[in-house]
């Protein structure tokens, strides 16, 4: 009865070691997919930007540095590896990027232009695909790390080779500042 007792005791316990090993693996496996969700959306964005530069470029020879900031933070952006430096270029591109735009609406021609208003909207969907993604990657990892500390998966971890995985975090000041809204009518002029 004893050595029965003792053979379900070690057989529960392997049965749980493999559900949690398994379970890891999984997860870990999830949050590398979730990666290479948000690298294909990046492609996508990195793939638009020469495009719309081009479309531009001719109405905007005079803004020539601003062209040029935005091709320098892309292809730092096409360079970057590893989360926090993805992170931290794609943000530099973000502003880049906004610069272009508050320009282009001093052009009266490109805020016409219909490559220009297309392309604008393909990466304003692109921008939005890339915060979904952002946000699965986030919760994937999270979850993912939080297995990795649970007791008594933790002791599994190890042998599982399973490492924290980084968060995508916003590394620049500019892009975590809340933007000023005004929604108030402007005055009358004084009579």
């Amino acid at each position: 009865m004893g050595m029965i007792l003792l053979l379900v005791v070690v057989a529960v316990i392997a049965l749980w070691g493999v559900g949690a090993y398994n379970a890891l693996i999984a997860l870990k496996n999830r949050v590398v997919n979730a990666w290479k969700q948000i690298d294909v959306q990046l492609k996508r964005r990195h793939d638009l930007i020469p495009n719309l530069v081009n479309t531009v470029k001719g109405a905007m020879d005079f803004e020539r540095s601003t062209l040029e900031a935005v091709i320098s933070a892309r292809n730092k952006a096409v360079s970057a590896t590893g989360v926090r430096a993805t992170a931290q270029a794609e943000g530099e591109l973000t502003q880049a990027l906004g610069r272009l735009f508050a320009l282009t609406e001093n052009y009266p021609d490109l805020k016409s232009n219909q490559n220009v208003l297309q392309l604008q909207e393909e990466l304003t969907s692109t921008e939005n695909k890339i915060s979904f993604a952002r946000q699965l990657y986030n919760d994937t990892a999270t979850e993912y790390n939080t297995k990795q500390m649970q007791f008594p998966t933790n002791l599994l971890a190890a042998l599982a080779k399973a490492s924290p995985a980084e968060l995508w975090e916003i590394q620049d000041a500019a892009e975590r500042a809340v933007p000023t809204v005004d929604l108030s009518s402007p005055k009358p002029p004084a009579a």
